[in-house]
């Protein structure tokens, strides 16, 4: 049984699925709404192995979405997939939403909306992916030239780059599907050390004043 967590997104999404020799089986995928990840995610969890008769300890793997994205969902997905990971030694592995959008679409770039008029784009033409925080200027010279090998999922990216490949948002089943070379390879991350791909600080560290030192007599 294989696990996936997404909570980066508007949406978040928990999938089941069973390893095969093809693409993993998808079993079922719940949906979670926005903002209700703290409350729901554990409950929907529970649920969904409870519908397919499944148990924690049937779960080999759990697959992470560890962002970019949301904030408060990175966190608490990535919490609840290191929680489960620790407390019932299973091996967890982190994917990024743009590399999971990417490979959904079958590009060789993506885009999402961060927010603040700003954008979170990868790019795997290179060996090595690079993934940045864009301004819209500069997320229009990056996007351009790439047309509609570059995928996107929202109505606001896409309308600042019309020639893009728009599909649905990736959800935890994509990433299970995004996830099986690495999930074949066994190669996991160590969850001690495992942290989101924020790719921007939070309010916390941009709003924050410096600490003020008494003076000096």
């Amino acid at each position: 049984m294989l696990l996936s967590i997404d909570t980066c997104g508007p949406l978040g999404t928990v999938a089941l699925a069973r390893l095969t020799s093809d693409d993993p089986e998808i079993l079922g995928q719940t949906e979670i709404p926005g903002k209700t990840w703290s409350a729901q995610l554990i409950p929907a969890i529970r649920e969904l192995l409870t519908h397919h008769n499944a148990t924690v300890s049937q779960i080999a793997t759990i697959v992470v979405t560890n962002g970019p994205g949301s904030f408060t969902g990175i966190r608490i997905g990535l919490s609840t997939a290191k929680g489960l990971a620790e407390a019932h030694a299973i091996p967890i592995l982190a994917v990024s939403r743009l590399a999971v959008l990417a490979h959904k679409a079958q590009t060789s770039a993506a885009a999402v909306d961060a927010s603040r008029h700003e954008f979170y784009f990868g790019d795997y033409f290179r060996p090595t992916p690079e993934e940045s925080l864009l301004t819209p200027d500069h997320f229009k010279q990056r996007a351009n030239p790439l047309a509609q090998t570059l995928a996107v999922c929202e109505e606001s990216v896409h309308s600042l780059a019309p020639a893009a490949t728009l599909v649905a948002p990736p959800t935890a089943a994509d990433a299970l599907r995004y996830a099986l070379p690495r999930l074949r390879a066994r190669a996991f991350d160590d969850p001690t050390t495992l942290d989101g791909n924020y790719l921007r600080r939070s309010d916390a560290e941009i709003f924050s004043k410096p600490k003020m030192h008494p003076a000096q007599p």
